[in-house]
C-alpha cells in the first residue's frame, strides 16, 4: 500500500471512527506503529487531523463541514476516480471546481498528492503548488488551511442543499478568471442532449466554469451515464476528459469515444 492510499485509509478511517488510536490504525493499514505515528504526524502538518497522546482526532475545520456534505453512496468509486482525476492536474496549474460530492473528493485528493509528494509541497516560500477557483463553500473551507493553495471563492448565494454559491456574483467573478483545468461534478451525461444537472442556476455555473478553461474534465461515477437532469450545461464537443468508474456500460464509453472524449474508468 502506498503513502497516499495509507493516508487515504487513514482519513477513512478518522470520518467513521472521529478518532484513531495508533494500535488498531496500524494494524488496518498493515504497517508498524513507528509508521503509523510518523503518518500520523505528517497528516497533522498538513491540517487533515489533530495528533493526541496514542492516536488522532478529525481536525474540526477541515472535516465538520465536509462530513455533513458527504454522501456515503458510491464513496469507494468516487475516491478512486478523485485519485484519477488529481493524477491529471500539475502544480502550478489554475484549476476550477463546482460543487458536489466528487469534487470534493478531488479536492482532498488534490490535498493527498501534495502532502505525499516533496516535490509538488514546495519549500513554503516559492508560493502554492495550486490556484483552485470554486463556488463551493466546503471545497474552499477544506483547502483555504492549507499554504499549499491559492483559493478563489466565488461570490453569490449559498444552495444549502449543496454549499455552492449561485447567481450573479458567481458569474461576475468567473468571467474574470481564466482557467486552465475545469473539473466538473453533473448530475447526468446524455449522449444527444450533453451534460446536465437538477438546478438551473447551478448549471449557468457550471456552465461558465467550462467555458473559461482551457480543458474540461468530467468526474463522475457512472450511475450518471445515460441520464438526464432537468438543466443542460453544455454538450459533449466541450468535454475533453470523462472520468468514471468501471461500471460504465461499454456502449457509452464507445459514443463518448466517438464524440471525441478521452475515457478513462479507473
Amino acid at each position: 500500500m502506498s503513502k497516499q492510499e495509507r493516508w487515504s485509509k487513514l482519513l477513512e478511517l478518522l470520518a467513521v471512527e472521529g478518532k484513531l488510536d495508533v494500535e488498531e490504525a496500524a494494524a488496518s493499514v498493515e504497517v508498524s506503529a513507528a509508521t503509523l505515528r510518523r503518518d500520523l504526524d505528517e497528516l497533522a502538518e498538513q491540517r487533515l487531523l489533530v495528533r493526541t497522546r496514542g492516536g488522532a482526532i478529525a481536525h474540526g475545520v477541515s472535516y465538520e463541514l465536509p462530513l455533513r456534505y458527504k454522501s456515503s453512496r458510491r464513496a469507494s468509486e468516487k475516491q478512486r476516480i478523485a485519485g484519477a482525476v488529481a493524477g491529471m492536474l500539475g502544480p502550478g496549474e489554475v484549476i476550477g471546481l463546482n460543487g458536489g460530492t466528487t469534487t470534493t473528493e478531488v479536492a482532498r485528493a488534490l490535498v493527498l498528492r501534495v502532502g505525499a509528494s516533496p516535490a509538488e509541497a514546495g519549500d513554503g516560500l516559492s508560493g502554492p503548488s495550486y490556484t483552485v477557483v470554486t463556488n463551493a463553500l466546503n471545497i474552499a473551507g477544506e483547502l483555504a488551511v492549507r499554504p499549499q493553495f491559492k483559493i478563489v471563492v466565488t461570490g453569490g448565494v449559498a444552495r444549502p442543499q449543496t454549499y455552492e454559491l449561485v447567481g450573479p456574483l458567481t458569474a461576475g467573478v468567473l468571467n474574470e478568471v481564466v482557467l486552465d483545468v475545469s473539473v466538473l461534478g453533473v448530475d447526468g451525461i446524455d449522449p444527444q442532449l450533453g451534460v446536465m444537472t437538477h438546478h438551473e442556476d447551478e448549471a449557468g455555473i457550471s456552465r461558465l466554469f467550462a467555458e473559461r478553461a482551457r480543458k474540461v474534465i468530467l468526474a463522475t461515477d457512472s450511475s450518471k451515464m445515460g441520464k438526464r437532469a432537468f438543466a443542460r450545461i453544455c454538450s459533449l464537443d466541450r468535454i475533453d476528459v470523462v472520468v468514471t468508474d468501471s461500471g460504465i456500460a461499454p456502449d457509452m464509453a464507445a459514443r463518448l469515444t466517438d464524440a471525441g472524449i478521452e475515457v478513462v474508468a479507473v
